[in-house]
């Protein structure tokens, strides 16, 4: 059974940082890419930021510049490093990964989601 467990979310003030850290675990032959979604209230879930397995990284409109993806080199793990943090950033962010179980076999895979409010 494949698991993905964030953690790094939290309260912090517009202008501050955080980074959001992911790990997944279970039977993974392979992973394709590994990213971020995030979820405001009222608003669908939306991509921030994702990185393929041959280092390709995109990130969307409203974070480039301001968010950096990293793969933890050699290891199920991915980073979300978020600086000058918005109120509009407010938002569940939850971690996705692409990955084979098995040669011929793959999903999505979505982690519980961790929270983070950015609010003076």
């Amino acid at each position: 059974q494949v698991q993905l467990v964030e953690s790094g979310g939290g309260l912090v003030q517009p202008g501050g940082s955080l980074t959001l850290s992911c790990v997944a675990s279970g039977s993974i032959f392979h992973i394709v890419a590994m990213g971020w979604y995030r979820q405001a209230p009222g608003k669908e879930r939306e991509l921030v930021a994702s990185r393929t397995a041959g280092g390709n990284s995109d990130y969307s409109a409203s974070v480039r510049g301001r968010f950096t993806i990293s793969r933890i080199s050699g290891g199920n793990a991915v980073d979300l490093q978020m600086n000058s943090l918005k109120p509009d950033d407010t938002a569940v962010y939850y971690c996705n990964m692409r990955a084979y179980t098995a040669p011929s076999e793959w999903d999505d895979y979505w982690g519980r989601g961790t929270q983070v409010t950015v609010s003076s």
